[in-house]
């Protein structure tokens, strides 16, 4: 029997944002962006916007290593102008841009957040590329997006049949700037932040920025460097993760020889992510936090297939557990790159027979799914209270708390792969009126595919006394009713 106490007293406010998406052109590495966009009728797929719809995502990033070549006037109005994609490959024709995403955003009822070309994050080889062209962005270029968002008298966009303006709120300024040894080191990240802040709030005085402030390989100081800077609100940094043990299975498909080992090194990728938390609050000082980017990093076929176990979704409800846990000081957060019809670190995968033929649709009846990391996401968002909570408890179990009026809300994943685990829950003597267990439960081993897209769908139970008992490998989403 494993007991979760909880305290019923508030803590602070959890930020909507920790269930965030991040929309990035990817290239000839995954479809991404093209395989979600219908070319013949110039618009998102539905079924695309269907499938999110469910996801549920708070937020949606647009931006990433491509940010940092990426010109946004030659991605709206009607004469768009194809680019190289530097980092992932292939041309990217800019067919979506600006009012796309935007549209895409509104679409799913997700706030956006757009990524600026800071200099090309000093990366001059993207910057002034061999082929001659001129990838480099500058604070104007920066203050004129944040202006063609969100003045009401912006002439560019309103010439584009957009009247209203869009308020985008949050920017990010720079991306991964402190991952390339080629790039600006933390002085200079620093001296570009302050002019694009400047510029930008120009532009908009009530934009929340967002400056990257992840440490480099030889420079642990970035963050402290960047936390200083009155200018910016939040400090970005992201986090990529293996199982943090030694003689890991998660390569290849080594992970499949023994599922004993793997959910051994599985339950164990947490701890990075709690390490990598650790090292930003005392760094940042009161800074607040953004997780732009979050996921497994794993060699093997499309970032590994082990990603679209089971397995893998108890092991990212951990790492979800870990962003909750530290949500007093985290703003913003996400463990996936959305969606493509390849990455198996998305959180939706699109099946290329929509791409290939989209208006034929029983010639072609495959739709997008959930990965396990999406429908965790998925699970823990639709059953999230405003407010922390201090929860209690022992045995083969990760859980937190929270809370919204009379609703508690607990987030727990059974750490056990072979037993089921009885709960019992202890409200510090307060009656419960109703209590719900929506949950998620498979073997460990169990790999979904576009041909068993059911395999992961969500479960009910209801409270039997004060108990409940969670299946072996289960994650869970328990809704009380005081």
């Amino acid at each position: 029997m494993v007991t979760l106490k909880i305290n019923t007293k508030e803590k602070h406010e959890i930020s909507p944002y920790l269930y965030m998406q991040f929309m990035e052109p990817l290239g000839v590495c995954d479809s991404s962006v093209d395989a979600a966009w219908d070319f013949v009728n110039k618009c998102w797929h539905q079924s695309v916007i269907d499938k999110v719809g469910e996801l549920a995502p708070t937020m949606v990033r647009w931006g990433g290593c491509f940010a940092s070549y990426y010109h946004w006037k030659e991605a709206i109005g009607k004469n768009r102008v194809p680019m190289i994609n530097y980092f992932w490959g292939g041309i990217y024709s800019n067919h979506i841009g600006t009012d796309e995403v935007i549209d895409f955003c509104r679409k799913v009822n997700a706030e956006p957040l757009l990524v600026v070309n800071m200099e090309s994050d000093g990366r001059m080889h993207w910057a002034y590329p061999p082929t001659g062209e001129n990838r480099f962005g500058t604070a104007e270029e920066a203050a004129e997006w944040v202006a063609y968002c969100n003045d009401p008298e912006s002439q560019l966009r309103i010439s584009n049949g957009i009247k209203k303006p869009y308020n985008v709120k949050y920017w990010q300024i720079g991306n991964e700037t402190s991952y390339c040894a080629a790039g600006y080191n933390s002085d200079q990240c620093v001296d570009a932040t302050k002019r694009f802040a400047d510029a930008m709030r120009g532009a908009d005085p009530s934009i929340k920025l967002i400056g990257w402030g992840d440490k480099s390989y030889t420079d642990d100081t970035w963050c402290k460097k960047m936390s200083r800077i009155d200018e910016i609100d939040m400090i970005a940094f992201h986090h990529h993760f293996g199982s943090g043990l030694p003689d890991s299975p998660l390569y290849a498909t080594n992970y499949r020889n023994d599922w004993e080992n793997t959910w051994t090194h599985l339950m164990n990728s947490y701890k990075s992510m709690e390490d990598t938390m650790a090292r930003m609050r005392a760094d940042c000082g009161s800074k607040r936090l953004a997780m732009t980017e979050g996921h497994f990093g794993l060699s093997g076929r499309n970032r590994n297939e082990v990603l679209s176990s089971w397995g893998a979704g108890v092991a990212y409800a951990r790492c979800h557990n870990v962003i909750m846990r530290n949500s007093d000081v985290l703003d913003i957060a996400t463990l996936a790159d959305f969606f493509g019809t390849t990455w198996q670190v998305n959180a939706i995968l699109i099946p290329n027979d929509l791409c290939q033929n989209p208006s034929s649709p029983d010639l072609y009846p495959k739709s997008p799914y959930l990965q396990p990391v999406g429908s965790v996401m998925s699970l823990f968002g639709h059953h999230q209270g405003k407010y922390a909570l201090d929860i209690s408890y022992n045995g083969s179990v990760d859980a937190v708390a929270s809370r919204s009026g009379n609703k508690i809300f607990i987030h727990i994943a059974n750490t056990d792969m072979n037993y089921a685990q009885e709960l019992k829950l202890d409200l510090e003597g307060q009656d419960i009126k109703a209590c719900e267990m929506y949950y998620i439960a498979a073997k460990a081993d169990t790999e979904i595919t576009m041909d068993n897209a059911d395999c992961f769908n969500v479960q009910k139970a209801e409270l039997c006394g004060n108990s409940i008992t969670l299946p072996n490998a289960a994650v869970a989403a328990i809704e009380i009713t005081l």
